[in-house]
């Protein structure tokens, strides 16, 4: 929340080398028309100003001065969502829980985003900028204001986790009296109000999720406490698999009710699947992202890792460039 981000400057330390962050004497330009943004202007000239390129993705990081509206546009389409991904929560070590996944799409540009809404809790998450209508160079683009609507992946100051990945076969059928939101959206809501994989859970059956402009998708949800589950839409509706062993995953295949020797038919689950047992669910940040290596295609834009108790979070791009934060947990 608030306390933990903004208030005496910036809580949340960047651990790697950081340009100097640019001053303004006017305000950016303006690009674009944001639809979230509820900020007084120099909120609005402190968020532009802190965007900074830290890797020739291009990769960009950017700081939320002040308030957004997750809920802004609802009725609207969702964009294009992302395909080919692998995800896992490696849970076997209580006090090292880890979340990990490979994002793999289209050549665009990327955002580390960091928000501390005043009702919410602070997070950080990655968003490919070019959903928001954004060049490679987003320099002073107002649009950039709608960046918390779509997290890709992101962890919470509570230590709650979720990523996204591309699910052919779901299908998701609307529940009467419930407000739509799209597939990639859902994700704010989760980061910004759930502190555990069973309130975020509880998020996702508030709303119906919209599918249209995009691929399907599943979900990979963790937290601190060493609690994860997938949620996917099984003919229709939404359905939680909650694990039993010490870790889970998830790549692009279904599964929920599916045996784990057909799971494993997937060749980067079956990778993931291997070396998860064979460590019983611990690794730490360098071996989740050399297991993420192991199975990364050649349309794999960025590795992350999330410590979901350490609040650490490393980044590493498809040019091999890495970038390190730390999130305050509360």
């Amino acid at each position: 929340m608030r306390r933990t981000l903004i208030a005496g400057g910036l809580a949340l330390l960047l651990l790697g080398t950081a340009c100097g962050e640019s001053r303004r004497s006017d305000p950016p330009a303006a690009a674009g028309s944001p639809t979230a943004s509820r900020q007084d202007p120099g909120q609005v000239e402190r968020t532009l100003a802190s965007l900074r390129k830290v890797d020739d993705l291009p990769m960009y990081e950017m700081t939320y001065d002040g308030d957004y509206d997750p809920t802004a546009g609802l009725a609207g389409s969702t964009p294009p969502s992302p395909f080919g991904c692998s995800l896992f929560a490696a849970l076997g070590d209580r006090e090292r829980p880890m979340f990990a996944r490979n994002f793999d799409w289209e050549p665009n540009p990327a955002l580390v985003l960091r928000t501390d809404p005043p009702d919410g809790y602070a997070s950080i998450s990655l968003v490919d900028i070019s959903y928001l209508g954004v060049a490679a160079d987003p320099t002073g683009d107002r649009r950039l204001l709608d960046a918390p609507l779509l997290p890709f992946d992101g962890m919470n100051e509570r230590g709650l986790a979720v990523g996204l990945a591309a699910d052919d076969g779901a299908r998701a059928e609307p529940v009467p009296g419930l407000p739509k939101v799209g597939s990639v959206r859902i994700l704010r809501l989760v980061l910004d109000s759930a502190a555990t994989v069973d309130e975020a859970v509880a998020v996702f059956k508030r709303y119906n999720l919209d599918f249209d402009g995009g691929p399907p998708l599943h979900y990979l949800l963790a937290d601190a406490t060493g609690a994860s589950a997938v949620v996917e839409f099984v003919d229709g509706e939404m359905t939680v698999d909650r694990r039993s062993g010490p870790w889970q995953a998830l790549t692009n295949v279904p599964a929920v009710g599916v045996p784990d020797r057909e799971l494993r038919q997937d060749r980067r689950y079956g990778v993931l699947a291997k070396e998860l047992d064979r460590t019983g669910g611990v690794v730490d940040a360098a071996g989740a992202l050399r297991l993420l290596n192991a199975v990364r295609q050649s349309h794999t834009r960025w590795s992350v890792t999330y410590g979901l108790r350490s609040g650490e979070v490393r980044v590493v791009t498809a040019g091999g460039g890495a970038r390190d934060y730390r999130l305050p947990m509360s």
